[in-house]
């Protein structure tokens, strides 16, 4: 029995040491690095996922040509949301312009131990009645029909960041931040293609509950302040799916910054991740929309590109 204990914390001393040195080698190559070195491995790792990340506000968004594409977007993607630690607020306007019933949805919320914010641009096929909404496979808008987005993220702390482009989904996420969807304010900025798509656009965010105070019209463009302070009503499982994965986002989120000290800036700490634990970086980056068929489609490039990094 004394001899199985000593072997036990000879091997538990051993596996210190070995991770105490092999995290102390990690640290001396990424401060070695030079910032530009950093932000191109960061961006050329995180590409597979669908996404880039802007060093000079940290954050990640995702690309025109993500796999998340293919996925589209229907109600049950969000229904199961919770279940895979992504917790958010969410707000769809559905509307019909041009023979087609589209979806314009915004997020905001807590993504695994990422905090951010969504718009997605979608479309079915032709027109769907209401009731068939929550069925329907909507289609991410094709590059013709992409539309200049924009919007403003506030925390209740009172940092903001806004991001715009021209896009089919708009996104910013942070690592390592721990948020509750109400905590976070977001202010949504759409230009449409012309006055129907916008008057069309409107009608949905006045059949959505929203009134003139919520949103603003400027030309062709419609600006939705989407903070939701009424509590929503979730049903019993929801609401315990919902609690039960913010209680991990939040022990999650405290273990990153823990394994990624002494560095502070995101790119640091996401390298250290990525070569300290691959594994957890690559579940790092599923932050939206699983798809079981483009998710397999992509697995093989994701798990070649972490494999190339490690020490």
């Amino acid at each position: 029995m004394y001899i199985f204990l000593l072997i036990l914390l000879l091997i538990a001393l051993f596996c210190s040491v070995f991770f105490w040195w092999r995290r102390k080698k990690i640290i001396c190559k990424i401060q070695c690095m030079d910032k530009c070195q950093k932000c191109c491995k960061v961006n050329e790792l995180v590409k597979p996922f669908g996404y880039c990340f802007h060093d000079k506000y940290g954050f990640f968004s995702s690309t025109l040509d993500a796999w998340q594409r293919e996925a589209g977007y229907t109600w049950f993607y969000d229904y199961m949301a919770p279940r895979f630690q992504m917790v958010f607020d969410s707000l769809p306007v559905y509307f019909d312009y041009d023979g087609r019933t589209w979806l314009i949805e915004f997020w905001k919320g807590q993504y695994g131990i990422n905090a951010g914010a969504e718009i997605g641009i979608y479309h079915a096929d032709g027109i769907v009645p209401p009731q068939e909404y929550k069925t329907t496979l909507f289609t991410a808008a094709s590059d013709e029909e992409l539309l200049p987005c924009s919007f403003l993220l506030c925390g209740r702390n009172g940092s903001c960041v806004q991001v715009s482009q021209t896009h089919w989904w708009l996104t910013a996420f942070f690592t390592g931040y721990f948020v509750w969807p109400s905590d976070l304010d977001m202010k949504a900025t759409i230009k449409f293609s012309d006055r129907r798509m916008q008057c069309a656009f409107v009608n949905g965010l006045r059949n959505a509950g929203y009134t003139e105070q919520d949103f603003v019209v400027n030309g062709f463009c419609v600006t939705v302040h989407f903070a939701c302070t009424e509590k929503k009503h979730y049903k019993f499982c929801t609401r315990f799916w919902r609690r039960f994965s913010q209680w991990k986002n939040k022990i999650f989120c405290r273990l990153y910054l823990w394994i990624t000290r002494p560095f502070g800036r995101t790119e640091d700490r996401v390298l250290c991740l990525y070569y300290f634990l691959p594994a957890a970086f690559r579940k790092l980056l599923r932050m939206r929309r699983f798809h079981k068929r483009c998710h397999k489609n992509s697995r093989c490039c994701r798990k070649r590109c972490c494999k190339k990094g490690r020490l």
